[in-house]
């Protein structure tokens, strides 16, 4: 180990490495707040003013960071938040937290993680350590950011060190918060994958290292693959089951009572969020400059982008003999209890809705109102629900009084199987 890696194990335990984080979204911010709590002193950057008014003001705008929190390291000062990047040469390691959506249906967008790399480019504070924690395709951080590290005289090793880190981060989810989460690290070599392990082993507790960056970047992919495949597949088997006048939820049910071989998934109206919908499709994107098609990626993705007007056609099915249906959706956001409207498939549905003519409003207490291609919308109260020929439960929220949407609805149709226990005439599953 030379003496840079240990001058900087030295001086992470004594709490001296200042952090940078560039993008405080929903990976970003955890990540800040996690390191600013172990006694680091994080600089945050954001390009949004607004969230750096938030920040600054100590209000949080992400599910798994409180206000509270926010309160304690600003105060600290242990926490900063700028948009300004000239900040970034104060820092001893940098983490890219910056979206990666796709350009069109099956063609990656990276231009912010390149407009990141530009910025701290030009503020880079010698010897610094830069980790991407942005879900990309394989070969980002050799063939696409360390040239663009590299341009201006730099060398690797020398004047900088880089590694990929794939966020793991699940909205939400109390059971596994970002410190009980393994890491997995990629270095280009591996005096950068000891320097990322050495970082994260101050608020991570497993770390896992690959042999390069390439292998780190495919690891997110593959996980992520791994469910959109999974849950087309039981969205397909959802729609053979109602054929076939099966439950599909029992079906399942049984299956998993196999104690091996065995890994139960459940249908839905489709996948929402930034990573199942998206991930895979950067995986099928990279195949196929190597001359490979991935089959399996693209008939799960379309399968799961079909699930939103399924829903609708099953819901247009059972009110068939109504002229001008009424149609209440409860729950609005793409995940249970979280208040994240990415990709939703419930907006696909009342798109679907409006598009075929049929009147729908919803219902969602974690989203007073929202704006759907220049349309706005308000949360109805729960307590109209007499007033739609069908309610669709599409997000199950915690917080749902579904004994009441039971009592006084004319007819559910229930995406999440809430009402599995339910014996009635008036409900109808997915």
């Amino acid at each position: 180990m030379n003496s840079f890696i240990n001058q900087f194990k030295y001086r992470v335990k004594k709490r001296q490495v200042k952090i940078g984080v560039v993008g405080l979204g929903y990976v970003g911010l955890p990540l800040a707040v996690e390191f600013a709590k172990r006694g680091f002193t994080v600089l945050g950057l954001d390009t949004d003013l607004q969230r750096i008014q938030r920040l600054k003001n100590k209000e949080s705008y992400i599910t798994d960071v409180t206000s509270e929190e926010l309160k304690k390291i600003v105060s600290a000062q242990k926490f900063f938040a700028y948009s300004d990047f000239k900040y970034l040469k104060e820092c001893d390691c940098v983490f890219i937290c910056v979206p990666t959506p796709l350009k069109r249906k099956y063609s990656p967008d990276i231009s912010f993680i390149k407009k990141a790399i530009g910025s701290i480019a030009a503020n880079l504070k010698p010897k610094a350590l830069i980790i991407l924690e942005s879900t990309t395709f394989p070969g980002t951080s050799e063939e696409v950011i360390l040239p663009m590290l590299e341009c201006a005289g730099r060398r690797h090793g020398r004047d900088f060190y880089l590694c990929f880190s794939p966020e793991r981060i699940d909205p939400g989810n109390a059971k596994f918060p970002f410190y009980k989460i393994s890491k997995v690290i990629g270095g280009i070599n591996k005096d950068a994958a000891e320097l990322a392990k050495i970082i994260y082993s101050a608020v991570i507790k497993k770390i896992v290292v690959v042999s390069s960056c390439r292998a780190a970047e495919a690891v997110k992919l593959l996980e992520n693959t791994f469910r959109i495949v999974n849950i087309g597949l039981i969205d397909e088997m959802a729609m053979m089951a109602h054929k076939m006048k099966m439950d599909i939820w029992e079906i399942i049910d049984a299956a998993k009572t196999k104690p091996f071989g065995f890994m139960p998934f459940y249908p839905g109206p489709g996948v929402g969020g930034h990573c199942i919908p998206k991930d895979p499709l950067y995986l099928y994107w990279k195949a196929k400059h190597y001359g490979f098609k991935s089959r399996f990626i693209k008939l799960a993705s379309q399968t799961i982008s079909y699930m939103p007007e399924y829903a609708v056609n099953r819901v247009l099915h059972l009110l068939d003999k109504n002229k001008h249906p009424r149609v209440l959706i409860i729950g609005v956001t793409y995940k249970k209890d979280v208040k994240d409207l990415r990709k939703s498939p419930s907006l696909d549905m009342i798109e679907v809705f409006r598009r075929k003519g049929v009147k729908v409003d919803y219902y969602d207490p974690l989203i007073p109102y929202l704006k759907l291609n220049n349309i706005s919308l308000k949360s109805v109260s729960v307590k109209s629900v007499n007033k739609y020929d069908c309610v669709v439960i599409a997000s199950d929220h915690t917080s749902l009084d579904y004994g009441y949407i039971l009592r006084h609805s004319r007819m559910i149709f229930d995406t999440r199987n809430v009402y599995k226990a339910v014996n009635s005439d008036k409900v109808v599953k997915l």
